[in-house]
C-alpha cells in the first residue's frame, strides 16, 4: 500500500533534485510511458489538453533537459519548491492518486527572487520493481498568466 509518508519522501526528493540543479536525474522519477503536462487552472477547468508544457513519455523529459543544457539560451535560475502535505485521493497495493499543493521560488542570477508559480500537483503514482514513480504529473498553475521563461520543470 502506498501511504502518504511515501508520497511525501517521494515530493521532497523529486523538488530537491530540480532546486539542486541535478535535472539529469529528474526523469527518473517518471514511469517510461509517463504524461508530465504543466497548464493553468482554467484550461484544466475546462478540459482542454493545451499545456504550457506537454510530454507523454520520459524520453521526452530528458530531451527536455538535453535541450536546457545544451541548447535554449536563457537567463540563468534556479527554484525553490515548497510544498504541502499531498491530500491522499485513493490507494491500493500498486498505485495511489494524490494532489499536492505547490509554490515555486525564482531565484535569478541577480539574487531576486519572486513567487513564480502555486497551484497543485495531480499525481498518479505506482509501484514498479519496489520503486514508487511518477505516471502522471499534471501540475496545474492557479494564474492564467505564464512566464515566457518558463525553462525548469514544476
Amino acid at each position: 500500500m502506498i501511504d502518504l509518508l511515501a508520497l511525501c519522501a517521494f515530493n521532497a526528493a523529486y523538488a530537491h533534485t530540480i532546486d539542486s540543479d541535478a535535472l539529469e536525474q529528474w526523469p527518473a522519477f517518471f514511469t517510461p510511458d509517463c504524461h508530465y503536462r504543466i497548464t493553468h487552472v482554467e484550461n484544466e477547468q475546462e478540459g482542454l489538453a493545451a499545456g504550457i508544457v506537454y510530454a507523454d513519455s520520459r524520453a521526452m523529459l530528458e530531451d527536455r533537459i538535453a535541450a536546457l543544457r545544451e541548447a535554449n539560451i536563457y537567463e540563468r535560475q534556479r527554484y525553490r519548491h515548497i510544498l504541502g502535505v499531498p491530500l491522499l485521493v485513493s490507494t491500493d497495493v500498486e498505485s495511489a492518486h494524490a494532489r499536492t499543493p505547490f509554490l515555486v521560488v525564482r531565484i535569478m542570477a541577480t539574487g531576486q527572487s519572486e513567487v513564480f508559480a502555486s497551484g497543485e500537483y495531480r499525481d498518479h503514482f505506482v509501484q514498479q520493481d519496489g520503486q514508487l514513480l511518477l505516471a502522471e504529473r499534471v501540475a496545474i498553475c492557479d494564474s492564467t498568466v505564464t512566464d515566457t521563461l518558463m525553462a525548469l520543470p514544476l
